[in-house]
This record gives structure tokens, C-alpha cells and sequence, in this order.
């Protein structure tokens, strides 16, 4: 239809509302939902991508070479101390079980660090210098086996009471119980010593359905790996087979103990060392180094007569 001046206008105007308007209110408004939704989900399968990446992971894992402290630190052997990384380190793992995520190897990267830094600021390298302690109980399996549960749980509670003050008042460390015996590290040889001989006295008083328990035990001085709670290595091993030597009980020392031991020391402390010779026809230890000097300690004669009174 033509107006006035030749302006044309429509024949006529649709007022029904179309189809495609009606959904504006409605399907025009959700729309964008898939294109949102949709870049949602790409942006999240690139963030997974991205963190299972082969190449970046091991990347972090190049890095945290670089970084102080342990660079393997989130295996289970370096996260079961009792510290705090350790602890944060073990509740993440019962969370994020995806071993191979570059996020997983970024936030142990951030608690080795704090490991190591706690190490710095209490002064605890992971591989000082320490006395390395082992004992147990000559004869005990037999024993429990006769005495039963009952008698065998009192026995323990009052050997534990009796030989782990002594080392633990004297700046020791128990790293582990084991059955009838356990593992400490002390940091100076003269004072594990003097606290196995107490503990070695302290022991003579336990009494349980008329048995004593005698102790022997294993000194060995050396530099093992601390990792998380434990304390690894050669030297750890040595330690162990020091004590095997004292088969029928006593304190036995190596040859890297006693040279760290000033003979006055040992005259304090009432004992003078003896030579083991290796029996013939004997095989070697296993898991000692050859030349291994073994000594077994002995009360002195002034010891043995106060001992007497």
C-alpha cells in the first residue's frame, strides 16, 4: 500500500506473535546454555589434558630436583613421620589417588619444601651423624610361647618401661618397637652407650611369673637416611647384625662406635671392650662390610666388685 509522497508501507501488519518470538522468552534465553555449557567442558577436558600431561609432569618432577629437601618425598616411606608435612602429605593421598597428575606433583613439591625447611630450623639433617641402637630379648619366643598372651603383654609393658627411659632422658629417639625389642638413634656414641648400660641395670629389676628378661644389645655408628618416621640404609643393617653377634646377651659395639669413645669414657662407665674374632668355620655375616671390627663389652674388674657389694 502506498502513502502519501510514494512512501510505501506494508500491505499488512502480523500482530500474532511467531513462532520464533515465542521462544525468546524462553529457548532464546537458554541457548547460550550449550555454548557455555560447552566451553565449560572443553576448558575442563583441557585442564585434565594439561594435568596428565607426560611432558609437564615429568617436568615437575625435574624441578623438585632443584628444590631442597626430598625430591621423591609422597611414597609412603617418606610420609610416614609424625611432622607435618607427613601428615598433610598422607590425608592428600586418601584424596587425590591420581598418581600421575602434574597438580599432585606441584603440591608435593610445596611439602618438600616445608620439610626441609622445618629440617633447617630444628637443626635435623636426614643424615647426621648418629649411634644407631638395636635390642631385643635373649630367649623370649621360647618364653611367651610357654607363658602365654597375658604374661607376655606384662612382661613387654614393664621392659619398655624399664630400657626406654634411659635412652630417651639421654636426647635418644625410638624409632621403632618391634615385638620384645626396638630401634634408637642417639646422637653421640658415648651417651647411647651410657644409655643402654642403664637401661642394661634397669632391666635386672623386671620380673614376671619368676622370669628376668636378659637384653642384648647392638651399637653401630654411621650416617643412615632418615625418610619421614624411619632411619635407612647400610649402617641401619650393621647395627642389626652387631646385636645378632650378642647371641647370649650384652652389649656389643663396632669397631666406628668404639673409636668415637674416649677410654676414659669406658672407664666411666665401668666396661672395657673384647675383640670378637669370627669362629672358624662360620660363614661371614651377611650384610656387613668386610674388615668389620666387633667388640663385645665387658664389666671392669672395679665394676664387677661394686656390682658384688
Amino acid at each position: 500500500m502506498a502513502g502519501p509522497g510514494g512512501t510505501t508501507y506494508p500491505d499488512r501488519v502480523d500482530l500474532q506473535p511467531r513462532e520464533d518470538d515465542a521462544d525468546a522468552g524462553t529457548g532464546a534465553l537458554a541457548r547460550p546454555e550449550p555454548a557455555a555449557g560447552s566451553a565449560v567442558a572443553s576448558a575442563a577436558a583441557w585442564l585434565a589434558g594439561t594435568n596428565h600431561n607426560p611432558a609437564l609432569v615429568s617436568f615437575i618432577r625435574r624441578a623438585r630436583r632443584m628444590l631442597p629437601g626430598d625430591p621423591e618425598f609422597g611414597d609412603p616411606l617418606s610420609t610416614a613421620g609424625d611432622d607435618a608435612p607427613s601428615t598433610a602429605a598422607r590425608a592428600a593421598d586418601r584424596f587425590i589417588r591420581d598418581r600421575e597428575a602434574a597438580s599432585r606433583e606441584v603440591g608435593l613439591a610445596g611439602l618438600q619444601v616445608w620439610q626441609a625447611v622445618a629440617g633447617l630450623v630444628s637443626r635435623t639433617p636426614s643424615n647426621a651423624e648418629v649411634t644407631i641402637v638395636f635390642t631385643d630379648l635373649v630367649g623370649f619366643s621360647t618364653w611367651s610361647l610357654a607363658a602365654g598372651d597375658d604374661a607376655t603383654l606384662r612382661l613387654l609393658r614393664k621392659v619398655a618401661a624399664a630400657i626406654e627411659p634411659p635412652l630417651l632422658d639421654r636426647g635418644g629417639h625410638i624409632v621403632k618397637r618391634m615385638g620384645d625389642g626396638l630401634m634408637a638413634v642417639v646422637r653421640r656414641p658415648d651417651v647411647a652407650l651410657a644409655g643402654v648400660l642403664a637401661a642394661n641395670d634397669a632391666l635386672a629389676e623386671v620380673q614376671v611369673d619368676g622370669y628376668t628378661p636378659r637384653m642384648r644389645a647392638g651399637l653401630h655408628t654411621g650416617h643412615p637416611q632418615r625418610i619421614g618416621g624411619d632411619w635407612l640404609g647400610v649402617d641401619v643393617n650393621i647395627a642389626a647384625r652387631v646385636m645378632e653377634r650378642a647371641s647370649r646377651g650384652g652389649v656389643m659395639i663396632s669397631g666406628d662406635t668404639l673409636d668415637r669413645i674416649a677410654p676414659e669414657q669406658l672407664d666411666a662407665l665401668g666396661v672395657r671392650p673384647k675383640k670378637v674374632r669370627r669362629q672358624l668355620f662360620t660363614a661371614k655375616p651377611s650384610g656387613v662390610p668386610d674388615g668389620l671390627l666387633m667388640y663385645r663389652l665387658q664389666p671392669t674388674a672395679r665394676h664387677a666388685v661394686d656390682d658384688d657389694d
